[in-house]
Parts: C-alpha cells; structure tokens; sequence
C-alpha cells in the first residue's frame, strides 16, 4: 500500500470518527405550563405593596431598629451571603476556562539510556561538541513558558460559564429570599411579644379588680351577707389569675431571647411600645396582581435562575459530544549545561500541537451526563411551576385571612364592652341579693377570657400583614 493510500485511508477514518462521535440526542423538552390567573379575586388591584420597602412598611420604629440589627448580626444571613462569595467565584473559575492557562516553568532531567537502546547507540558516535562525544549521564535543563488552551468551538465553555452566572443571580436572589423570611420572623415574634404584654397587663389588671371584690365578700360575709363558699371560690380565682400571670411572664421571657438570638446578641431587654398595640393599626395591604409574584417573590427568581441554569448545563452537556479542539504549547530556554542556557537562538526551544478529539469508546458515560442534565432541568422545571403556584395559594389564604380576621375583631369588640357591661350588673345584682357569687364569678372569668381572645385576634392581624407581605415578595429591598 502507498503512502497516499494510507493518508487517504487515515483521512477517510478520521472524518468517520468525528462524524460518529458528533451525533447526539435532541435536548428539546417540551411540557405544558399552568398559567398564572390574573387576578386574586373579582377585583383587581395595580398597586402592590410588595414594593414598599419594609422600613417604611413596618410603622414601629422600635421594630425596625430590631430588623436593622439582626440584618448586619444574625448567623444565618452572614452564613448565607456566603453562599453568594462561592457563586461568584465559581463564576470566575468557569471564565477561566475560556482562557489560556499559561504556567511558569523550570525543569531539570538527568538521563541515561540502556546500552542495547537505538538513543544509547546513536550517542556513542554522535558529538555534542567538537571532538566531544553525547556523555552516558547527560542532563537536561529547561526554563520557559507552557500554556494550554480549549478553543470553544460548540460553546460548552460559554455555556457553562452562563450557568455559573446564572446560579450567581440564583444565590443572590437566595439570601433576599432569607432576608424575607427573616424579617417576617422577627416581626411576627415582636409583634407575639407585645400581644404578652398586653395580656399580661389585663391579668394584672384583673386581679386587682378581683381583689377588690373578695375584700367586698369579706365584708359582707362578716355582715352575713355571704358565706365561706364563695369566699373559697374568689380567693381560687385570684391565685388562677396570678398562675396565669407567671405562665405570661415566662413566655415573654422566650419570646425576648428568642428575639436576641435572632439579632445574633445574648438575651438583653428588648425595647418595645407596649402602649401602641390597639392604637397603632396594621399596615394596609395592596395585593397588585398575581403577575407581580414574578418580579417580586426571591424564591420564584430563584427558581427562574435555577432553570436557566440548568438549561445551559444540558447545551454545556450537548457540545460534549462533539470534537474538541486543544491547543498545547512551550517555549523558553533548553540545554545540557546551565552555562549556555540562555544563548540564543540556540538554546531556544518551542513546541506547538493542536488536538482534535472526538468521543468514541466512552459515549456511553457522555449521553449518561446529557441525560441526566436534561432530567435535573426538567424538575427544575417543575419546581419552578411548584413555587409560582405555592406563591399565588400563599396570598389568597393570606387575603381571605385578613378580611376575616377584621370582621372577627369587630364583633370581638363588642363582645368585650357587652362583657365589661356584665361584670356592673351582675355585682349589681349581686349586692341586691338577685344573683349569687356564681354568676358573679363566671362573669368575669368569661370577661377575662374574652379580652385575652381580643387581643390574640389583634395579634393574628399583625401577623396576617407581616405573612401577606412576605408571600408578595416584600420585605427584602
């Protein structure tokens, strides 16, 4: 066989290789996509709260200062920002890879080749220098440059680089998502703290009212007016009262250093308006629409970054199939004796060799990984429609949850004055001799009951603000 018969052969393979190993399978993923409703009930509204930014949502001054504190201190968002740090330089680390490596370097090889080699018999008659014959035991000393470069011909570099960059955008949208959840965290708990308060202050209250009653009993039981029984009944009144006030006590207590530990500090009184609760009214919510979701919720960001990412590993995994293109080379300074390392041009020495390669053997593992690319970008896929949807269920329970809860808090209201009401009549009637102690007794137990319940009404509604605000996507700006 000629030797142009056996270029044409080699050539003839060669393409047969590549063409072979350029074959991939198709990355198209089709399904079908809920669409967002247009609105969350009948009416519509365009203005969104989730815009505001929640030092001017929240109207508590003392809370935002909690917020502000807890933002540059808690552990959970330090270690979480974090996460943005790792992003970013893996963003770097895929940039890299479109680039050159280029490495400094100095090597020293001594050598000796076996007597029955054809290198060894070749050096026993060729001089290195005039009338001096190859040594046995010769060295080798070189100082230079090599580099290395992937040229990106199908764009699995590029590609990869835009996934770095999108999970870059993903991990920031990651801490505004923890930044959201946590300031609704601390809100909700100073919002529970203050309820505690003022619960505690209806207890304290209370037993003084109550006190005041059994020192009535007591008169009159001298006077015989009422008997031991009663007395008994009341005095166990009051001591349930001042258990109830310590239970108070010692959950307020947590809920301060619960406080603290979410500011990142040791437990400390927590600053706070404990007069400001039924004054103060919970701020006004504006839904906006149900497409808002979209610019403004961090986890459906998230979720968006995420599924381009993916989207760019299954291109990045695609192109793996086709041939790639490396170019390698060096140049620098290369001689058998470190004093003419450095002449030139005879001790110059380079070498360039581009590769082009196409897989063969291994396409097996190769469509594993195209496969498997395709497969995390279709449940990428479907947790993205997973979290629009958990979004848009979070706002209408939370909408339907404040207007019930006002109308719940009206009729409460009227509960309580009808009760406090009571409380005179049935005294009243009490000294009249028309009611016995009973009466007089479940009347303020069941006035008690009602206030507390009043104020956890109050204390939902703070907390249905704080929790719609969240689920529109504010509280990270």
């Amino acid at each position: 066989m000629t030797l142009f018969k056996i270029n044409t052969f080699i050539t003839i393979l060669s393409v047969l290789i590549l063409c072979f190993g350029c074959k991939t399978s198709p990355n198209k993923i089709t399904i079908d996509q809920k669409k967002i409703p247009t609105s969350y009930s009948q009416k519509s509204d365009s203005i969104n709260s989730a815009d505001i930014k929640w030092k001017d949502f929240f109207l508590d001054k003392n809370l935002v200062v909690l917020i502000d504190t807890a933002l540059a201190n808690n552990f959970d968002i330090l270690m979480t920002l974090q996460k943005i740090e790792v992003a970013r330089n893996d963003l770097r680390l895929s940039k890299g890879a479109l680039l050159p490596t280029v490495n400094a370097n100095f090597s020293y090889l001594q050598r000796k080749f076996g007597y029955y080699t054809m290198d060894d018999a070749g050096n026993r008659v060729t001089e290195i220098r005039p009338g001096q014959l190859i040594p046995m035991h010769l060295p080798d000393y070189l100082v230079g440059l090599q580099a290395n470069w992937e040229i990106d011909i199908w764009g699995k570099l590029r590609n990869k680089k835009k996934a770095a960059f999108t999970r870059y955008l993903s991990s920031v949208e990651g801490v505004n998502l923890v930044k959201t959840n946590f300031i609704a965290e601390i809100a909700n708990t100073y919002y529970d703290l203050v309820a505690l308060d003022v619960e505690l202050n209806i207890i304290d209250s209370t037993i003084k009212i109550q006190e005041n009653v059994l020192e009535i009993y007591k008169v009159q039981k001298q006077a015989g007016v009422a008997n031991e029984l009663a007395i008994k009944q009341f005095e166990a009144q009051v001591l349930n009262a001042k258990s109830l006030a310590y239970e108070l006590l010692q959950k307020i207590k947590e809920n301060e250093n619960k406080l603290n530990f979410l500011l990142g500090r040791f437990p400390q009184t927590i600053t706070r308006d404990k007069l400001s609760f039924n004054t103060q009214f919970a701020p006004i919510i504006k839904a906006g629409l149900p497409s808002h979701l979209l610019k403004n919720r961090p986890d459906i960001k998230k979720s968006e970054f995420d599924l381009l990412a993916s989207k760019m590993n299954v291109k990045a995994a695609k192109a793996a199939f086709y041939p790639s293109f490396v170019i390698t080379g060096n140049a620098g300074f290369q001689s058998f004796n470190t004093e003419f390392l450095f002449s030139t041009p005879q001790s110059i020495a380079y070498g360039v060799l581009g590769n082009l390669t196409a897989p063969l053997i291994n396409r097996s593992a190769i469509k594993a990984q195209f496969n498997n690319a395709k497969a995390y970008q279709l449940e990428a896929l479907f947790q993205y429609q997973k979290t629009i949807l958990n979004a848009y269920i979070e706002v209408a329970n939370e909408l339907s949850n404040i207007h019930n809860l006002e109308n719940i808090y009206v009729l409460k209201s009227k509960e309580v004055a009808m009760l406090d009401t009571s409380i005179d009549i049935a005294s009243d009637l009490f000294k009249s001799g028309r009611a016995n102690y009973y009466e007089v007794l479940m009347t303020q137990r069941t006035a008690l009951q009602s206030k507390l319940e009043l104020i956890a009404t109050k204390k939902r509604q703070y907390n249905s603000s704080v929790n719609v605000y969240k689920a529109l996507g504010g509280g990270w700006q």
